[in-house]
C-alpha cells in the first residue's frame, strides 16, 4: 500500500497572515446573478492573503482541519478563478454531501481574483514551478496534513507540479483537461500570430471550449465571455497565460519505461470531455501513469468544461450528477470521502486497481460515462 509519511516544511520562508474576512452577501452581484455558475453565497467562507515565497496568494476556505482528514484543494484553469471555475460544481448537491466533512480550500492563481490590483509593467508572473511551489505555504498556513487536489487545465498542471514536487502532500488528484506537454515551436508561434488578430477573450475561450462548442453554446461561450472581460484583471490574465504556454513538458513517465521513470505517486482521476480541447493531451498523460493508480475517466457527448455542463447544461440533466457520482465512486483518489473510516478520522490506506507489480503497464482503468 501507499505509504504518506508526515509532511516535512524545512526551508519555507516565514508566513506572514495579512488579510481574513468573510464573504458577505452582496458581493460580486454579477456573479450571484449569473444563471450559469450558480453563485450562492456561504458567509461560512472566508478569503485570506497568504504570504509565499513567490508572492502572495488569494485563498478562500470554509472549514477547519479536522483530525486526518485530508482538505480538498483547487486550482483554477487560465482566464478562470475559483468562483467562475468551481462555484457550480462545488453547489451541486452531490458535492455537498462530501464537502460537509472536510476543509475545502480555493486558491486564485496570483491576480486572479476578482478585484484583483493590477501588476506593475515590467511584473515578473510566477512559473509554473514557482505557482506549484507556493502551495506549501497554504497547506502550512492552515495546517493541513494533506491535501486532495482538484485542478482544471493550467490549475491540474500547477497541481501536478505540486504533487511531484511535494509528493507527502498529496493523498490524492483528480486533474480535468491536464495537458503534461510544454508548448513547441510551432505551437508557439501560432499562438503569437493568433495573439495579433484575437482578442484575449477569444484566445481564453478557444483554450476552454471546442471548436463545435464556440459555434452550437453559444449562451454558456457568452456567458463566460463576459465573466472572464469583466471579473479577471486582463493585464494579470495575460501574464497568467503567457506563462501557462510557456510551460515545459510535466516530467513523468510511467514506470518501468525509461530509467529512474518519474510519475505520481498518489492515486489519480484523469478526467476530460471527449470534445474537449484537452483530450489528446489527457490521454498522453495517462500513457505516462502508473496504471494501477490511475482512473481516466472521459464523459461521452461532453466539452471543454464537464466541471460545468454536467452540472448547468440542458443536455445533461442535474439529476444524473454523473461526474460527482464518478468522483464518490473511487475512494482511492477521494481518500475515503465517503468511507466511515475517513470520517472518523482515520487515515485509510490508498488502494490501487491492481495490487499485482506483475500488472505494471498492462492495466488501464478506464471508464466512459454517458449523461
Amino acid at each position: 500500500g501507499l505509504l504518506l509519511q508526515e509532511m516535512t516544511m524545512a526551508g519555507l520562508h516565514e508566513l506572514r497572515f495579512t488579510e481574513e474576512k468573510p464573504l458577505l452577501r452582496g458581493q460580486d452581484t454579477d456573479l450571484e446573478n449569473s444563471d450559469v455558475f450558480l453563485s450562492a453565497v456561504d458567509t461560512d467562507w472566508k478569503e485570506h492573503d497568504i504570504e509565499t515565497p513567490y508572492g502572495l496568494l488569494h485563498v478562500v476556505i470554509r472549514g477547519s482541519p479536522k483530525g486526518n482528514r485530508p482538505a480538498i484543494l483547487t486550482y483554477h484553469d487560465v482566464g478562470l478563478n475559483h468562483k467562475l471555475c468551481f462555484n457550480t460544481f462545488f453547489n451541486y448537491e452531490d458535492m455537498q454531501e462530501i464537502t460537509k466533512h472536510f476543509v475545502v480550500c480555493h486558491v486564485d492563481a496570483p491576480g486572479q481574483q476578482a478585484g484583483a490590483s493590477q501588476f506593475p509593467q515590467g511584473y515578473q508572473y510566477p512559473s509554473m514551478d514557482q505557482l506549484a511551489a507556493m502551495l506549501p505555504s497554504v497547506v502550512q498556513h492552515f495546517g493541513f496534513k494533506y491535501v486532495i487536489g482538484i485542478g482544471v487545465g493550467a490549475g491540474a498542471y500547477v497541481l501536478a507540479k505540486f504533487a511531484l514536487i511535494f509528493p507527502d502532500l498529496v493523498e490524492g488528484l483528480v486533474l480535468m483537461n491536464i495537458d503534461p506537454n510544454g508548448k513547441g515551436w510551432i505551437d508557439w508561434a501560432a499562438s503569437k500570430l493568433s495573439g495579433l488578430t484575437s482578442t484575449l477573450p477569444d484566445m481564453v475561450l478557444s483554450h476552454l471550449f471546442s471548436q463545435e462548442e464556440l459555434v452550437n453554446n453559444t449562451e454558456l461561450v457568452q456567458s463566460y465571455r463576459q465573466q472572464i472581460s469583466s471579473v479577471v484583471n486582463q493585464f494579470n490574465l495575460q501574464l497568467f497565460l503567457n506563462m501557462y504556454n510557456s510551460r515545459r513538458d510535466l516530467d513523468i513517465n510511467r514506470p518501468g519505461t525509461v530509467p529512474n521513470a518519474k510519475t505520481l505517486r498518489c492515486p489519480v482521476m484523469l478526467v476530460v470531455g471527449d470534445n474537449a480541447p484537452a483530450e489528446e493531451g489527457v490521454v498522453e498523460c495517462n500513457s505516462k501513469l502508473d496504471p494501477t493508480n490511475t482512473t481516466f475517466l472521459k464523459m461521452a457527448d461532453s466539452g471543454g468544461l464537464p466541471q460545468v455542463t454536467q452540472v448547468s447544461n440542458p443536455q445533461f440533466p442535474q439529476s444524473t450528477g454523473c461526474y460527482p457520482a464518478a468522483v464518490r465512486a473511487h475512494p482511492e483518489v477521494c481518500a475515503g470521502v465517503c468511507s466511515a473510516s475517513s470520517v472518523d478520522g482515520a487515515r485509510p490506506r490508498a488502494c490501487t486497481h491492481s495490487e499485482s507489480t506483475e500488472a505494471m503497464g498492462q492495466i488501464n482503468h478506464t471508464m466512459e460515462v454517458s449523461c
